[in-house]
């Protein structure tokens, strides 16, 4: 999708909402509140006439046990992302705090051997070495001007002294704050192998579930998904609510959206960031970091830090999220869809905005 992508409009992402994400075969979305048409095949019965298929009662339920396992992975996930983005950020403070403490050291070292040769000096009743006065002096003139007063040589090793003090201090200071972010590394390590754990554990889990299901039921099982999505965003489009929103994206956001639509089809994969694969979170942090805008690169932190927006006054490139927790991320595309990455075993895709719970919408260029 390529060069289409990118000039993928209103009307174009309407066409795309109309036809794939909202509408249902056979059903008319004139009347918002007409009920969905009766579930096929009926109680026992597959489309295929194998009698052994589960009731969709039964695909319900597993339905619904398959949304509670990839929700909390897509919990752990955050946790995951958020510990991995600690991590990353405490390694480069320890870094530079090494490199704070290798100056420091060859500073006092240097503050030392000028101390030394003051001390030789003041023992042999000399003024201090001209090249000690000249580095501690903040006016070299005067130590030109004044070479051999004693009050000057005073001055110059209550400097040296004093400068030796707060080298001290600071590689104290950096050695204590480096031992912090390493305690803390180790933390956010421990706390990103356990999301880890937790992440494959629940997702190993709904494969297994979904291993157990006939070919036929995986396939009812995805109708039912869409059919559920389709309710939820019939309701939410049956509130008049688009009649309310029309936003306009700013140009970080139409490139934000660009981004995002250009990796429509592109697996889902737990702590991606891109290229070839992503996670929800991962998709949008890019998509902005690729507009020109730096966002926090977990679903829950883009909740708490950027601008929270009204629903109405939402425009392209906003962030919709998801679920009491904030545990999923989309980005508003117009005409009530969103792009997103949904969850294991799915891709970058269009979807309805009201597709699923919202919590709220974010700014990230406001």
């Amino acid at each position: 999708m390529g060069t289409g992508k990118r000039v993928l409009g209103t009307a174009a992402v309407a066409l795309v909402c109309a036809v794939t994400v909202l509408g249902t075969p056979g059903a008319a979305l004139a009347d918002p509140g007409r009920p969905a048409p009766a579930p096929t095949p009926s109680r026992g019965t597959a489309a295929s006439g194998d009698p052994a298929m589960r009731p969709d009662e039964d695909l319900e339920a597993v339905r619904a046990e398959l949304d509670t396992l990839y929700h909390d992975a897509a919990v752990a996930t955050d946790a995951y992302n958020a510990a991995q983005e600690k991590t990353e950020k405490q390694s480069a403070q320890i870094v530079r705090l090494a490199q704070e403490i290798v100056e420091g050291r060859e500073k006092l070292a240097e503050l030392k051997d000028h101390a030394g040769a003051a001390a030789r000096a003041q023992y042999r009743g000399e003024a201090l070495p001209p090249e000690v006065r000249l580095w501690l002096s903040d006016n070299p003139q005067e130590f030109l001007d004044d070479v051999g007063t004693v009050r000057q040589g005073q001055r110059a090793t209550e400097g040296l002294l004093a400068e030796m003090t707060r080298t001290q201090q600071d590689l104290e200071q950096y050695a204590h704050d480096a031992s912090d972010r390493w305690t803390e590394l180790e933390a956010n390590r421990k706390a990103k192998a356990e999301a880890k754990k937790k992440i494959e554990k629940q997702i190993a889990a709904a494969k297994k579930l979904e291993s157990r299901l006939k070919k036929q039921e995986r396939e009812r099982l995805r109708q039912l998904e869409r059919a559920a999505a389709r309710r939820a965003q019939t309701a939410w489009l049956g509130t008049g609510i688009l009649e309310e929103i029309r936003g306009k994206a700013s140009s970080q956001g139409a490139k934000a959206v660009t981004f995002a639509t250009d990796q429509i089809g592109k697996p889902y994969v737990w702590g991606a960031v891109g290229p070839a694969s992503y996670d929800c979170s991962g998709l949008t942090s890019k998509a902005w970091a690729a507009a020109g805008r730096g966002i926090p690169r977990t679903s829950q932190e883009q909740w708490r830090q950027l601008r929270h927006i009204d629903v109405k006054d939402m425009r392209p490139g906003d962030l919709i999220i998801y679920f009491h927790d904030a545990s999923h991320v989309a980005m508003y595309l117009g005409d009530g869809a969103i792009v997103h990455a949904p969850r294991p075993g799915r891709t970058v895709t269009i979807a309805g905005a009201g597709s699923m719970p919202i919590l709220g919408v974010v700014r990230p260029d406001a």
